[in-house]
């Protein structure tokens, strides 16, 4: 299906190379003659990609590559919205020397804000004590710091003093604020509310799109068949569908998984494998996939992002409604601190957490550091938002960056993971950058390492992207047995420098489907190792191995925010 001449401008961030330029250009117009002369390479210059030229010919259905140029808020737009200025958390109240606890004052200046329509709540600088939650529930609300060297909010409690304990829906003693909840949550009121209620009952919820219970969503229409990479669909009834809107896509699996093969690559290694008693993983399904609507033209519906995987009869795909999802909102140049303590022993965290993101579309955070925090930026169904100029340091965390429960198109970019400032204890762990939970499109993009790896929880995560990111690769990855397959198709890993020469989680092309590893630093296997979960060809592209400075496009990403799409 044709997705029309749709003009994508080269982000003023991007360092491309006229040699990139002119290729990008070439291969997207389909011709080898280039605008503007080439200047002649030298032998050693870098060379333009051959995956990339071909990714150009068809970007939107590349069988390794996933589309991710409209990853991020507003489709990855280099500003964010700078409402007007409505509320100074002073004039609430607070105090700026760390003497009181600020938090109601700040809680109420969010609250005026929201109930005025949005705006920008400033913190100037100074220390804040916070002793709850900050809550970010109204979409067009702003909390805006004086610069995160200025401005720091010094948490004194966790999520578990805070709500109280919040058990696994899964079973076991684990505490799920190892991997959920932050001390800055950003989710829309009434669905921050339920979860909230439903941890102090002890009734674990679910926590995506469509509730504690994934019931709360209403059918709008069926969607005819249709093919990953289409930008329109066709519609039994578009009448309760309007422009501007964000709707749910929910794709159901059949009795023989074809969705999960379908996400794995599919091909006779994803059909032998036993899906049946991965019961974490069928817990995901449907896939639902948040979007917002360009236009609708009497059964066509235009999608802001192109679809991510095929619409097919056997899969029952409706376009339904969602929880309000809140957007527009952003938490900018502030430092939060937990008060230091000794991270926990693994999946018993008490909840000393970070900036999360949930059931929120649109949304960002920028300029913001973390510390001491066990877990840090954390995006929960949550989609099209951006973390940007976002630093982890302190004592160490569990997730210094959790993406799970079904979070798409979201852009981690100009990110830094600091050395741990005091020794790990005993039965912790070190993950990374996380994805897991059917979460795809997601990148992450520009980023220091100085601990932890490129994590995946299993739960069969697909089609996301790691580009121009420099690691010491010491972490290890998590993931129940019944959650499934660490990798689903299309991950990319483009250009990684590896400072220890370990290869766990970052070479995948033995291990992901339908993958690629593109310009990486030559490794070795040790520390933690793993076998592929499909057995067979697995359709890997192995490209620019021990060169990952020499490859072009350097960056993936910034790379397809530059095509022409035709």
């Amino acid at each position: 299906m044709s997705v029309g001449n749709v003009r994508r401008t080269i982000s003023r961030r991007a360092l491309l190379t006229s040699a990139i330029a002119v290729a990008a250009a070439g291969a997207a117009s389909g011709s080898a003659s280039a605008a503007v002369p080439r200047a002649p390479r030298s032998p050693r210059a870098p060379r333009i990609s051959p995956l990339w030229r071909e990714f150009t010919e068809s970007p939107l259905t590349h069988p390794q590559i996933p589309y991710v140029g409209r990853a991020g808020q507003r489709a990855g737009a280099d500003r964010f919205p700078r409402p007007r200025v409505v509320a100074d958390v002073r004039a609430y109240g607070a105090k700026s020397d760390g003497s009181a606890d600020a938090a109601p004052a700040i809680n109420r200046a969010i609250a005026d804000a929201g109930r005025r329509g949005g705006g920008t709540v400033l913190v100037p600088a100074g220390t804040y004590r916070i002793d709850d939650i900050i809550r970010i529930s109204h979409s067009n609300v702003v909390l805006r710091g004086a610069g995160s060297k200025r401005t720091k909010l010094y948490a004194m409690k966790n999520l578990t003093e805070l709500i109280g304990p919040y058990g696994s829906r899964f079973g076991g003693d684990k505490s799920s604020w190892s991997w959920a909840g932050g001390l800055i949550w950003l989710a829309p009121e009434g669905r921050l509310n339920s979860l909230i209620e439903a941890v102090k009952a002890k009734k674990w919820p679910l926590e995506g799109w469509t509730g504690n219970e994934r019931t709360e969503f209403e059918p709008l229409t069926a969607v005819a068949p249709a093919r990953r990479g289409d930008l329109t669909v066709t519609v039994e009834d578009a009448s309760r569908i309007e422009r501007g809107e964000i709707v749910l896509f929910r794709v159901a699996d059949d009795a023989d998984h074809t969705l999960l093969e379908h996400m794995s690559g599919g091909g006779p290694a994803t059909e032998a494998y036993d899906w049946s008693d991965k019961s974490k993983l069928l817990s995901y399904v449907p896939y639902e996939w948040p979007v917002r609507v360009t236009s609708v033209r009497g059964r066509q519906v235009t999608l802001e992002r192109p679809l991510p995987v095929d619409i097919r009869p056997e899969w029952n795909t409706m376009i339904t409604t969602l929880v309000t999802p809140l957007t527009g909102s952003g938490v900018e140049g502030l430092t939060l601190e937990a008060v230091e303590t000794p991270q926990s022993v693994h999946l018993l965290d008490k909840g000393h957490n970070g900036v999360t993101f949930q059931c929120a579309y649109d949304c960002w955070a920028d300029d913001v550091t973390v510390r001491h925090c066990d877990n840090s930026f954390g995006l929960v169904a949550a989609s099209a938002c951006t973390l940007r100029r976002t630093r982890v340091e302190g004592r160490g965390s569990h997730h210094p960056y959790f993406c799970r429960e079904a979070s798409h198109d979201n852009l981690i970019e100009d990110f830094f993971i600091g050395a741990r400032t005091v020794p790990a204890p005993a039965g912790t762990q070190l993950h990374g950058i996380n994805v897991e939970g059917l979460s795809s499109y997601n990148v992450w993009s520009r980023g220091v390492m100085e601990m932890g790896t490129f994590d995946t929880h299993r739960g069969l995560p697909f089609a996301n992207l790691r580009t121009e990111i420099t690691l010491d690769n010491n972490g290890t990855h998590g993931g129940d047995a019944s959650a499934g397959p660490l990798y689903g198709a299309r991950f990319t890993h483009w250009n990684v420098t590896v400072q220890n020469e370990r290869a766990g989680l970052v070479k995948i092309d033995g291990i992901a489907p339908y993958s690629v590893t593109a310009g990486i630093s030559e490794v070795r296997e040790f520390g933690q190792i793993d076998v592929p979960d499909f057995k067979g060809e697995l359709n890997t592209r192995l490209e620019a191995y021990g060169t990952p400075r020499d490859l072009r496009p350097s960056n993936l990403y910034e790379a397809q925010r530059g095509l022409k799409l035709r």
